[in-house]
């Protein structure tokens, strides 16, 4: 049998929020056996904390965002998703402020973190979650499903499919968790010039830059609009007609987008408490309906207790 595990030692990264622009710092503390994985506003009176569970996340939009009696933790997948890849099973992590910081948009940092200060085990056993039998979740208004079926182990497929000349259909897999460091945590969230400006208007990007994000230009948009998009990414005036990733830095897999994708996965899925043991195909996957398997999940859990 395996046992817990938690960090050896404590570290800390420290960045721009991405939907704030608040500088913000997180900082990983090794917990108790059994405690799970759990985020603590230092910033507030009390210093509340919230489990990092399915049952506890309340928007899914551009992030996982967890809630608990009014106090809010945003942007937790990257950090869970590397926690949940390097078998931790108990952590707190404050943060000064209502998210944890972007980075670069991808989880490399915080793997470094981890692999920085080291794990330990602890003396109580793993519990894991062993599917059983076939799960599913679907969306017919975006063609997302989620299909999780016994496994031996953990693994996801991932395939994305957007109506973009620039970003079609793409294909990620991840066969093991020993894997993650190398072939997913260093790839970026992305996001699409069209949806710039919706999302500035909605305060959903204040953090964002291309330090943080894939910028992908896919259809034609008046100049005049391009150019006020370029100034507010801080990237130089391109023409119209020129389509393709804005960032000046290159891809860092040709299928980033889709290798991105696997990583938020992974760090929804954590969210239900244990080590899974199962096989998830994921078409078109994101936030919604990644938290939808992820409390399915979690009632079997409870329902099983």
């Amino acid at each position: 049998m395996n046992k817990q595990l938690t960090l050896k030692d404590t570290f800390s990264v420290s960045g721009k929020g991405l939907h704030t622009g608040l500088p913000i710092t997180a900082t990983f503390q090794p917990a108790p056996e059994g405690s799970g994985i759990c985020f603590k506003r230092v910033d507030l009176a009390n210093q509340p904390e919230i489990r990092a569970l399915a049952e506890f996340v309340e928007q899914t939009e551009r992030g996982t965002v967890l809630v608990k009696d009014g106090v809010t933790v945003s942007t937790i997948e990257h950090a869970c998703a590397a926690l949940y890849a390097a078998g931790i099973d108990n952590c707190i992590i404050e943060v000064n402020g209502p998210e944890v910081p972007i980075l670069d948009g991808s989880a490399i940092e915080f793997v470094k973190g981890i692999q920085q200060v080291g794990t330990v085990e602890q003396d109580a056993e793993k519990e894991y979650y062993i599917v059983r039998e076939k799960i599913e979740v679907s969306d017919p208004k975006t063609g997302a499903s989620l299909i999780v079926l016994p496994y031996d182990s953990f693994s996801i497929t991932c395939l994305i499919s957007f109506n973009s000349p620039i970003l079609n259909n793409q294909f990620a897999r991840l066969e093991r968790m020993e894997d993650f460091g190398e072939e997913i945590a260093a790839c970026r969230t992305f996001v699409f010039v069209r949806e710039v400006e919706l999302l500035l208007k909605h305060n959903l990007i204040k953090g964002g830059d291309l330090d943080n994000a894939l910028v992908i230009y896919d259809q034609p948009i008046p100049q005049e609009e391009l150019d006020r998009i370029a100034d507010i990414m801080k990237v130089p005036h391109k023409s119209t007609e020129q389509l393709g990733y804005i960032n000046n830095s290159p891809l860092r897999f040709d299928n980033e987008p889709a290798r991105h994708k696997l990583l938020d996965l992974t760090g929804d899925i954590a969210l239900i408490g244990k080590p899974l043991k199962g096989h998830i195909i994921a078409m078109r996957p994101g936030h919604k309906i990644n938290n939808q398997l992820a409390r399915l999940i979690r009632t079997q859990i409870e329902n099983n207790n």
